[in-house]
C-alpha cells in the first residue's frame, strides 16, 4: 500500500483559513483553558466551584489575559493543571488527536491550539505541571510555516504538512525558577501581524467581544440574573462560568436592565424560563429571556441584543445564528426583540470545528423543531402582542395630544378661519374613532392578554407608566378619551378677525381662503416642524 501524504494545505486549512474572524483565537485558547481549570478542580489541584449557586463561585481557577499592544504581544495564561513534561511534546505536537472526550470536555478535537499560527509571527506554549519543577516550551515559528506552505503552492518547493512542522516547531525544557506559578499554562502571540490590527483593539473592544462569547457570570447590575441562577440551581442546570481576566480586569456578561428601542426605553422587569425536550422527553436544552414591554425593536447599539445560543456557557455563532428560528415571514426581525441565551445541554448537540453551529444529526434536527414551535407561537406572539398595544397606546396619546393643541388654538383664536376650523375638527372626531379601538383593543387585553402569555402584564405596566392607581381599589385608573368641545364656529372669532379689523366680512372671508391654500401648500411642500415655524412667522408679520 502506498504511503499516505497530508500535503502542506492541510495547515493553511487548519489555521488560516478555519475562521473568519481572527478575534476567535481568544474563544479557543479560553476554551481549552476551561477544561483545564475543571480538570484541576477534580484533581484538588483547585477548590471546587458550586456549579448551582444563586450567585457566582468562580473557585480558584484564574484566566488571565495580556495585551502588551506596544510590543504587538498577547499573552493568555491559565492557573490550571499544566501538562506533564513527559506529555508535552505528545500532546502538543500531535494534531486533531485530542485527549478530551466529546461531550464532557468544551474542546475535543485538539486543531484549536493552532488557530494563533495565522495571526502572528511566532506562537509559544509554555507550561508546569503541578508538583513539577520541569518548564516545558513549544515555539512555533509562524512565518517559517507560511513561508513553506507559500513555497509549495508557487511551486519552488514542495513540503509535506509533516516536513513543515518539523522544520518549524521546537521544543525545549528548563528548570522551573521561584518566578514560575506553580502549575500553568500560557501562549504567547508574538509580534501580531499588521494585517490583523483588530486582535491588539484594546481592552474595551476585547471585553465587549468575550463578555458574550466566553463563559463568564453575568453582571452584578444585571438584578435578574439572580433570578437565572435560581432557576438554574432549581432544576439542576448547571452554568459553567469562569474568572477571566484582560489585564486583570475580570470580565462578565454585560446584559442591563434598562436598554434603548426604537420606540424610547424599555425595562427587562423580569425573566421567563423554558426547558425544551426531545419527544422521547430528554433536556436538549434551556433558556431564559427579559420580560419587557416589547415596545419596539432593540436598537442596533445595544450588545446585548437578540437570543443567542451557547454549549458549555460558549456562544455557538454570534447574535444572528438563532434569528431564522422566526419562519414566518412577518416575524424574520423577531429576534430584534429579545435579548436572553440558550443553552445546549444535550451531548449530541455537537459544535462544529469553527464553532458556528452545531454538527448535522436526528438531535440537531429535533431541537431546531422545538425551537422553531417555540420561536414561532409563544415568542412571536409576544412580541407581536406588545406592538400592537404600543401601537395602540400611541393612537391614544396622538388622540389626546391633538385635543389639547385643538382646545388650545380654539382658546387663543388662532384658526384661520371657519373652514380651518371644521377641517381640524374632523380631522380630530377620526382620530378619536381610532382611540375608541385602540381603548377597546388595550380593555380586552388586560382582561384576557390576547395570545401572548405576557399581554396583559404588558398593559399594566404600560397603564402604570400613565397614572396612579385608585386608592379604594387598587386597580389601575381606566383610560378615559377626552372630549371635543362642542361649540359653533360660525360664533367664533378668528385670526382674521384680528389681523384684517378694518376690512368688511366678505373681505375678511375671502383673505381667509387665500391664507388657508397658503398654509397648506406650506404644510404640503415642508416638514412639519418647518411649516409650524413658517406659518406662525406668518400669523406674526401679519399682526
Amino acid at each position: 500500500m502506498s504511503e499516505y501524504v497530508f500535503g502542506a494545505n492541510i495547515l493553511e486549512n487548519l489555521t488560516t483559513g478555519m475562521y473568519r474572524d481572527s478575534k476567535v483565537i481568544y474563544r479557543e485558547y479560553i476554551q481549552n483553558a476551561c477544561d483545564q481549570i475543571d480538570k484541576a478542580e477534580q484533581l484538588g489541584i483547585l477548590r471546587k466551584r458550586d456549579a448551582y449557586s444563586r450567585y457566582p463561585d468562580l473557585g480558584e481557577g484564574i484566566i488571565d489575559i495580556w495585551l502588551a499592544l506596544d510590543e504587538r504581544r498577547i499573552t493568555i495564561e491559565d492557573n490550571a493543571t499544566g501538562i506533564k513534561a513527559a506529555d508535552f511534546s505528545r500532546i502538543l505536537g500531535n494534531i486533531a488527536d485530542s485527549d478530551k472526550i466529546m461531550g464532557q470536555d468544551k474542546g475535543f478535537r485538539g486543531i484549536g491550539r493552532l488557530c494563533g499560527l495565522a495571526y502572528c509571527k511566532e506562537l509559544v506554549f509554555t507550561s508546569r505541571y503541578a508538583d513539577e519543577n520541569i518548564v516545558s516550551v513549544m515555539t512555533c515559528d509562524a512565518q517559517k510555516m507560511r513561508r513553506m506552505i507559500n513555497d509549495t503552492n508557487m511551486k519552488t518547493e514542495k513540503y509535506s504538512a509533516i516536513e513543515i512542522l518539523n522544520k518549524m516547531i521546537e521544543f525545549t525544557s528548563r528548570k522551573a525558577t521561584e518566578d514560575d506559578p506553580l502549575h500553568f499554562f500560557r501562549v504567547d502571540l508574538l509580534n501580531i501581524n499588521e494585517e490583523n490590527e483588530e486582535l491588539l483593539s484594546g481592552v474595551e473592544q476585547l471585553s465587549d467581544y468575550l463578555s458574550f462569547v466566553a463563559p463568564v457570570p453575568y453582571q452584578a447590575n444585571f438584578v435578574n440574573r439572580s433570578k437565572i441562577y435560581g432557576y438554574a440551581k432549581d432544576n439542576n442546570l448547571k452554568v459553567d462560568e469562569y474568572n477571566i481576566r484582560i489585564d486583570a480586569q475580570q470580565i462578565f456578561k454585560k446584559y442591563k436592565t434598562h436598554l434603548k428601542t426604537g420606540n424610547g426605553d424599555d425595562e427587562v422587569f423580569d425573566v421567563e424560563c423554558v426547558q425544551f425536550h426531545s419527544d422521547s422527553n430528554v433536556l436538549l436544552a434551556w433558556m431564559w429571556f427579559g420580560r419587557t414591554d416589547f415596545k419596539a425593536a432593540i436598537k442596533e447599539e445595544e450588545k446585548s441584543r437578540g437570543l443567542r445560543l451557547r454549549k458549555e456557557n460558549i456562544q455557538i455563532g454570534d447574535e444572528h445564528t438563532l434569528r431564522d428560528m422566526f419562519t414566518r415571514e412577518t416575524s424574520k426581525r423577531g429576534n430584534n426583540y429579545f435579548i436572553g441565551e440558550i443553552f445546549a445541554i444535550s451531548p449530541e448537540l455537537i459544535p462544529n470545528s469553527q464553532r458556528t453551529y452545531f454538527n448535522e444529526n436526528g438531535i440537531r434536527f429535533d431541537f431546531e423543531r422545538k425551537l422553531r414551535h417555540y420561536f414561532d407561537t409563544v415568542l412571536y406572539n409576544i412580541y407581536y402582542e406588545g406592538s400592537d398595544i404600543n401601537s395602540s397606546f400611541k393612537k391614544i396619546d396622538t388622540y389626546e395630544d391633538m385635543v389639547s393643541a385643538f382646545e388650545k388654538k380654539e382658546i387663543e383664536g388662532k384658526f384661520v378661519s371657519p373652514k380651518e376650523y371644521e377641517t381640524e375638527k374632523r380631522i380630530l372626531e377620526e382620530k378619536k374613532q381610532e382611540a375608541e379601538k385602540a381603548k377597546k383593543n388595550l380593555e380586552k387585553k388586560a382582561s384576557d392578554g390576547g395570545k401572548s402569555i405576557l399581554g396583559k402584564e404588558i398593559v399594566k405596566r404600560r397603564l402604570a407608566e400613565r397614572g396612579p392607581t385608585t386608592p379604594e381599589t387598587g386597580k389601575q385608573v381606566p383610560i378615559e378619551l377626552p372630549e371635543i368641545l362642542d361649540s359653533d364656529s360660525k360664533k367664533k372669532k378668528f385670526l382674521t378677525d384680528t389681523i384684517f379689523p378694518n376690512h368688511n366680512k366678505a373681505e375678511r372671508k375671502l383673505l381667509s381662503e387665500m391664507l388657508g391654500k397658503i398654509f397648506n401648500i406650506i404644510r404640503d411642500n415642508a416638514d412639519k416642524k418647518t411649516a409650524e415655524i413658517i406659518i406662525n412667522r406668518i400669523k406674526i408679520d401679519l399682526k
